[in-house]
């Protein structure tokens, strides 16, 4: 029996990196997984086939979470084929970096809508269906650029800022109902998007890591795990810092 054996998580941006991992570990763990991609049909498919050799009910759906009519739809599709979903990662995220004095309106509007907008969407389209399970677990993935800011991500570091506030405000409008709301802040996490990374900047960041280590994304699924399951039920409105320290 795994941690969160019978219980279905809807897990969005999954092809790859952190969402990869959750997806991977929820399975591990006994979960139904459904969770989107967007832009490789292979590599959704591929995560399907790993998925599903854990035992478990699997399903990728190819869905913009940014786009609200979307997020209605892949809700009932979820509903349709897995018959409620207990616990909804937001996961989905881009970056389009750059100073403010160059930044385009097209490179903030992009990453608000992708990163905050699609929080919201999911959120909202969840929320009949945990309503009425009475029960649910949110779990937002913000970044602790979000809490502190970082130069060159002014849109990013809005976008994950705003996730924390709507994460807290989501917990206490929905406390009564027994619906959890929490975000887990990766800090400096090993992924695709940091292997280009020169290797000096690399070793820069983690020196200001009391670990002196990059993260795992296994350390942020791990963080996920235990937000979705019973562990953590009288946790909610929080931000789990998975930063090595860094934020500290």
């Amino acid at each position: 029996m795994g941690l969160l054996t019978g219980k279905t998580a809807l897990v969005t941006g999954a092809s790859k990196g952190i969402g990869r991992s959750i997806a991977l570990r929820y399975a591990q763990e006994g979960a139904n997984v459904a969770f989107t991609y967007l832009s490789s049909v292979e590599k959704g498919q591929a995560l399907e086939a790993e998925l599903s050799a854990f035992g478990i009910k699997a399903k990728g759906y190819r869905s913009d979470a940014s786009k609200f009519d979307e997020a209605e739809n892949l809700m009932n599709q979820v509903l349709a084929d897995f018959g409620s979903v207990d616990i909804l990662i937001n996961n989905a995220g881009i970056t389009k970096d750059g100073l403010l004095m160059r930044m385009t309106e097209e490179q903030w509007d992009a990453v608000i809508e992708v990163n905050l907008k699609s929080v919201f969407n999911l959120t909202k389209a969840a929320l009949k269906p945990m309503m009425k399970a009475k029960a649910g677990s949110i779990i937002n993935i913000t970044s602790v650029v979000g809490l502190r800011g970082n130069a060159g991500q002014a849109n990013y570091a809005a976008s994950k800022s705003g996730i924390i506030g709507f994460t807290k405000s989501v917990a206490l409008e929905l406390g009564s109902r027994n619906i959890r709301s929490n975000a887990v802040a990766p800090g400096f996490i090993e992924t695709e998007m940091t292997e280009v990374l020169d290797p000096k900047v690399k070793a820069e960041w983690e020196s200001g890591i009391p670990l002196k280590r990059a993260g795992k994304s296994d350390d942020v699924a791990n963080a996920c795990v235990f937000l979705g399951s019973d562990l953590s039920t009288y946790i909610t409105g929080q931000v789990l810092q998975v930063d090595g320290g860094m934020l500290t």
